[in-house]
């Protein structure tokens, strides 16, 4: 298995690359004049972020918690799908490679659930097969609108899944466990009815993201560690309440506007999911998450708080320009977003560097 872990950095690498081509797409998609790298690029600005990034990533973390080969298939297929998606774009190879990696991503989670059958870990286990069935919607040749609502169930279910099992300490009762299974019932249910009847299903799913809101708001751990006295835990905390508040400001637009295909209402619901939800979360975990991938201790330093203000402040202009119709305002806001993101990782990649390698253990 040690022989294994060469594979890491490779993995690690396609997955920041994917996340850098992302953010060029996500640029080239707001209007900005820039070089297109790729005839196609600015249309996969999804398929990249969703799926090159953040699904390669969520995968490979799952592979270094279990440390089983096989299950390498999963960040490796959707690490290289990515690539062949834009060098071969008339292929389908590429598809079909991040379809395969996402369907080896459910037999990991089947595995997780039988080792330990647990409401979080079968809710982490849906959120795998939405990422699984996206795809192969995908793969099948529907558009990107017919299927994002399947990708954003993938992470809203994963991250709550994740701070369900995290919210264990506080000794979970009966009827809190009924409330966030009736919350995400709700929303899953908006997403599979959105598949044949749209603005319902829309909008169902828009209360299933307002009612996991409430929830995580009112019950996760994040909420008695808004003041804590350790610096690192008070910053996660702050990054996940304020992911929270995007979670359900989704949720309303998707109660307002019913289903959406394009324009500046789809990027409001989406972004308001995948980068004030989504990143926020990123913000959050990274500190936790990046040593176990590193071998590096990241000690927490007062500057992330930077990146997360930008990140918010930025969001908060681009979604007014979504909504007020203000065009510039929105390109502004979409530029700062990704420099938000950059920053963050610039100020990772300082702090790490900067930390001495850890003593190799067994989990190594």
């Amino acid at each position: 298995m040690k022989k294994s872990f060469i594979l890491l950095p490779v993995i690690l690498l396609l997955a920041a690359l994917s996340l850098l081509t992302g953010l060029w797409a996500g640029l080239l998609r707001l209007g900005w004049t820039l070089p297109n790298i790729h005839v196609d690029v600015s249309q996969s600005h999804g398929i990249l972020m969703v799926s090159g990034f953040l699904g390669t990533v969520i995968a490979l973390e799952r592979v270094v918690a279990l440390k089983k080969l096989w299950m390498f298939g999963a960040p490796l297929f959707s690490a290289f799908g990515w690539v062949l998606s834009l060098a071969f774009p008339k292929t389908g190879i590429g598809p079909l490679l991040i379809t395969l990696g996402s369907f080896i991503m459910v037999l990991i989670l089947a595995y997780m659930v039988r080792r330990e059958p647990a409401i979080h870990t079968i809710m982490i286990g849906v959120g795998a097969l939405s990422w699984f069935i996206g795809n192969a919607l995908w793969l099948s040749g529907l558009a990107i609108y017919q299927v994002v609502y399947w990708w954003a169930a993938f992470l809203i279910l994963t991250i709550t899944g994740e701070r369900l099992e995290l919210s264990r300490v506080l000794r979970m009762t009966k009827k809190k466990r009924v409330l966030f299974l009736s919350a995400a019932g709700i929303f899953l249910a908006g997403v599979v009815l959105g598949m044949f009847a749209n603005n319902a299903g829309a909008r169902v799913a828009g209360l299933g993201m307002l009612s996991l809101t409430v929830w995580l708001l009112w019950f996760d751990i994040a909420r008695r560690n808004l003041n804590h006295r350790l610096p690192l835990t008070r910053y996660i905390s702050r990054c996940l309440f304020a992911g929270y508040f995007w979670l359900g400001f989704a949720g309303m637009l998707s109660l307002w506007y019913g289903a959406v295909y394009a324009g500046p209402p789809y990027d409001a619901v989406f972004h308001s999911i995948f980068i004030g939800f989504t990143i926020s979360m990123i913000f959050g975990h990274a500190p936790i998450i990046l040593p176990a991938f590193l071998n590096r201790t990241l000690p927490f330093h007062p500057s992330f708080y930077v990146s997360l203000v930008l990140l918010h402040a930025s969001l908060i202009a681009r979604i007014a320009g979504d909504l007020g119709g203000w065009y510039r305002l929105r390109q502004w806001g979409g530029m700062f977003n990704e420099i938000s993101i950059l920053l963050f990782l610039g100020m990772l990649i300082i702090t790490i560097r900067t930390q001495p390698q850890q003593i190799p253990t067994r989990a190594q």
